[in-house]
């Protein structure tokens, strides 16, 4: 079914400081939107510098900012007033050094996503949810594609094997979107459309991002994980991609359901053959993949919260996803991962956090 969005109508983005969000709100600028944006703390220069400045280069929209908190009930109102779009980004996105996953990880991607989508019911305007969900949603190890019948994973699949002592940061996201279908399937305003990204690569438009996927290229050039890496496949998507796959999914007039967003699943040692090609020897990325007994043995000692299950499920078994929604609703072509990669990695060197 046609819905047409009105775009001279404001855009709520929530985590506006987050590594895709940027992207998001600056496409959106260049389209001469007027974007909404949250941030837990208003006075923060790290979060809401960038953002300035993103808005400064852009020609035409408008950012207005605005303080709201994932766990404070109401907090998003004031931010979503007249917006016909909202585009729920705000996540935790950490998957160590926390003791109680319960409240690091649980709590805020569960509670956040039910009070901003609340706050979409309270909005007459509203009309279409954008949720920044995770192939985290869509399965847990890579050993769950044994089970596949296609042995490809779409949109139709579902964690199942993820819990709050096995893969937390999976399960949260699988909890969060769960939790986000159930709130669209009790009214019949609004429309909910899910991006379901892998891992996340590609440049950051601001110095202090923080996630996993720009720690594991990190350790790919700075000597932890040489010699040797697990042989491990992760799905990789350039941010990019990422942010227009949000920026579609909210204009377009029959956009509608869950989107697997993923270029690929190269090996950790592909991934590093890539970098050793461009940026040669100066870098000591890894020569060769471990048996997987000895990532067991090893990754105890390097990381005592790598667990033998996480590798025994994951280690040296294939993945496969099925992107062609992605390429056949929202039209997206992706970007080489190739590309995704190197403009990292230089920019990783470029702000002086690989030596």
């Amino acid at each position: 079914m046609e819905q047409i969005i009105d775009k001279t109508k404001p855009i709520l983005v929530t985590g506006a400081s987050g590594y895709i969000a940027n992207w998001i709100i600056k496409y959106l600028l260049e389209e001469g939107c007027t974007v909404h944006g949250t941030v837990r703390d208003l006075q923060n220069e790290k979060s809401v510098g960038p953002l300035n400045k993103i808005a400064e280069s852009a020609p035409k929209g408008t950012l207005k900012l605005f303080k709201a908190d994932l766990l404070d009930e109401g907090s998003f109102d004031e931010a979503i007033q007249g917006c016909e779009v909202v585009m729920h980004t705000a996540s935790p996105f950490v998957v160590r050094g926390f003791k109680d996953a319960e409240q690091a990880l649980i709590k805020p991607a569960v509670e956040g996503t039910r009070n901003v989508l609340e706050a979409a019911n309270r909005t007459d305007s509203v009309k279409r949810v954008v949720l920044t969900s995770s192939v985290a949603a869509v399965f847990g190890d890579n050993a769950d594609l044994k089970k596949n019948p296609r042995g490809i994973f779409n949109e139709e699949d579902w964690n199942f094997s993820s819990s709050l002592d096995h893969q937390p940061y999976s399960y949260s996201k699988f909890l969060a979107e769960k939790e986000a279908w159930k709130i669209h399937d009790a009214q019949s305003r609004w429309r909910l459309v899910t991006i379901n990204p892998s891992m996340v690569g590609g440049p950051a438009l601001t110095k202090y991002s923080h996630s996993t996927s720009i720690d594991t290229l990190r350790s790919l050039g700075n000597g932890k994980l040489w010699p040797g890496v697990p042989n491990m496949r992760l799905g990789w998507v350039d941010v990019r991609d990422v942010a227009r796959a949000h920026v579609e999914a909210a204009f377009r007039s029959d956009a509608e359901g869950r989107h697997i967003v993923s270029n690929g699943e190269p090996s950790m040692l592909e991934v590093a053959s890539i970098l050793k090609q461009k940026f040669g020897n100066r870098y000591k990325f890894p020569l060769f993949e471990l048996p997987k007994f000895i990532v067991k043995w090893f990754g105890r000692v390097m990381d005592p919260s790598a667990k033998p299950r996480f590798i025994e499920q994951n280690a040296g078994h294939p993945l496969k996803f099925d992107n062609s929604r992605s390429k056949a609703r929202l039209g997206l072509q992706y970007h080489p991962l190739e590309q995704t990669f190197v403009d990292h990695f230089q920019q990783l060197i470029d702000d002086g956090l690989i030596r």
